[in-house]
């Protein structure tokens, strides 16, 4: 698989049908697959952080989730196929498994949304089996505690609903981290880390209206929606620059 290094985070150079055509081998194989989904925010926070760009580059699979990297590769003439968000590749999880009756355990959020969003789900894809969930706020690898006996409940929960997919809704760079740390001993096909997606399918937020997405300006209206986001939107022109002044930053 063709991968482009941008600041070191080895992207898979990959296009929608192509992720998906990867995501049906992932859930037919006999070990746990892990989907990583950088946006240009979590690229910038990457760049000068070793350890988190290991982290990263350490999963089966990294699409790329922000529009900034799709303009980046290109100023460098390195470019990328398309935008895969993590959102739309969790969707057609959700489309799969309804299709072959996999089963889903999600992972995260406040109290109550995992379940609202299990709900959802079966209501839309009524032959996926939700194997578990549980919200996001307990003591765990991804907070400093490293082996919890929380964070060991957990681990036996999903082990125990012989899980095929696991949504892992945390938060960057939580969610990256609890997988990593975590990974050797979770039994499944495929682990994602999907940030806000758990939220969106439970109700509590919104995705951009179309148009916004189709203009790769999902960002601009999570700005309007929530002024307090511009210290980490920021990021997107800080990234172009750097893409701009530095010429080995796209490999």
């Amino acid at each position: 698989m063709h991968k482009v290094k941008i600041f070191g985070v080895e992207i898979d150079n990959v296009s929608f049908d192509e992720a998906t055509e990867i995501l049906e081998g992932f859930l037919t194989s006999d070990r746990l697959n892990t989907i990583c989904t950088p946006n240009t925010e979590i690229v910038m926070a990457a760049k000068d952080n070793p350890s988190l760009k290991d982290l990263i580059n350490q999963n089966d699979l990294i699409i790329p989730d922000g529009i900034g990297l799709i303009y980046g590769s290109k100023i460098r003439n390195k470019p990328l196929k398309e935008r895969v968000t993590g959102f739309d590749l969790s969707v057609k999880m959700l489309e799969m498994a309804d299709e072959k009756g996999y089963s889903l355990f999600l992972l995260g959020g406040k109290e109550g949304v995992a379940k609202k969003a299990s709900e959802n789900i079966v209501s839309e894809y009524p032959n996926i089996r939700i194997a578990g969930y549980h919200h996001g706020y307990f003591k765990g690898s991804h907070i400093g505690h490293d082996n919890h006996q929380e964070e060991k409940k957990i681990v036996e929960m999903i082990n125990e609903s012989k899980t095929d997919i696991i949504f892992v809704g945390l938060g960057f760079p939580k969610q990256e981290i609890w997988i990593a740390k975590n990974k050797e001993r979770i039994h499944g096909k495929v682990i994602i880390g999907n940030g806000g997606t758990m939220d969106i399918l439970a109700g509590v937020s919104k995705r951009a209206p179309e148009i916004f997405q189709r203009l790769g300006l999902e960002w601009f209206y999570r700005l309007i929606r929530e002024p307090t986001r511009i210290k980490r939107q920021l990021a997107i022109p800080k990234f172009v620059l750097s893409v701009l002044l530095d010429k080995e930053a796209i490999e």
